[in-house]
């Protein structure tokens, strides 16, 4: 794990590494249910990850009924 990162922004990106491999795009407010974390916890921590150089590519990608991310791997 990146050392730099929060204990909530390891386990949003380990989240996403172990499902990026079969699934292409995350709500923010499904990952929060899945990591005991409300979607606006996940969206302001999702940034850190996608600024930072990881083995993961984030982008924002919709709105509607709550942030959607596009993940590659």
């Amino acid at each position: 794990m990146a050392p730099d990162l929060t204990s909530k922004q390891q386990r949003i990106l380990e989240y996403l590494r172990n499902n990026a491999a079969t699934k292409t795009y995350f709500k923010s407010r499904l990952i929060g249910k899945e990591l005991g974390m409300t979607a606006k916890e996940v969206g302001s921590n999702i940034t850190a990850l996608q600024e930072g150089d990881y083995d993961v590519e984030i982008e924002k990608w919709g709105y509607s009924s709550s942030t959607t991310w596009k993940v590659d791997m």
